[in-house]
């Protein structure tokens, strides 16, 4: 068999392994069935129960679930996992909190940019001009090749500490459009940024 199918014969282990199976009158090549842990609390009643529990109180554990329908702890994995298919997620911080009245801004004016793009193509995005504001901190970091020294094999190596942030640092805000960058600005320390910085930069497009 091996000089017929090569690699795909099956090994000699293998073949000792269901000759002595097919001798007790096996007739199947699956594998035999495992036993599991009887879950006799999961019944429609406590799915339902946990269903409801779970869309009141999203943060409800196992052993509150268990608790409250006095079931094991086991059981009610089994109802969350396997049988309503839920799973616990952390929540994803956003910016800020909209309130409706935000979110219906903001849908209003996504239209209004689709609706402008329609009518006008490319040459509406050629008018697009976008910025972003971020801090900068600004010190001369020396390169790992300019600390090398001559030292003997017996000499101690020479340390250098890693680059730390200075005090010192500002404000990059930075505009570009469809193009490229367009205005560069660096606020200092300690200014403060309202509508009127953003007008007056602004007015240097």
């Amino acid at each position: 068999m091996r000089i017929q199918y090569g690699d795909r014969c099956m090994s000699h282990t293998q073949v000792y392994e269901w000759t002595e199976k097919f001798k007790n009158n096996v007739t199947s090549t699956d594998d035999s069935p495992r036993p599991g842990p009887a879950f006799t609390a999961v019944t429609k009643d406590n799915i339902a129960a946990v269903e409801n529990m779970i869309r009141e109180n999203r943060s409800i554990t196992f052993k509150e679930v268990a608790s409250l329908l006095d079931i094991s702890v086991g059981s009610a994995h089994h109802i969350i996992h396997d049988e309503l298919k839920f799973r616990k997620v952390c929540a994803r911080w956003v910016p800020k909190q909209l309130t409706p009245e935000m979110k219906e801004r903001h849908v209003g004016a996504s239209q209004e940019l689709l609706r402008r793009y329609e009518a006008d193509g490319e040459a509406f995005l050629q008018c697009i001009v976008t910025g972003d504001e971020s801090w900068v901190h600004f010190y001369e970091p020396e390169r790992k090749r300019q600390s090398m020294e001559w030292c003997h094999t017996l000499s101690p190596k020479p340390k250098k500490v890693r680059a730390q942030r200075s005090a010192g640092k500002v404000m990059l805000t930075f505009f570009w459009d469809y193009n490229g960058p367009i205005l560069e600005h660096h606020i200092p320390r300690g200014s403060t940024v309202t509508s009127a910085t953003y007008s007056n930069l602004l007015r240097e497009i």
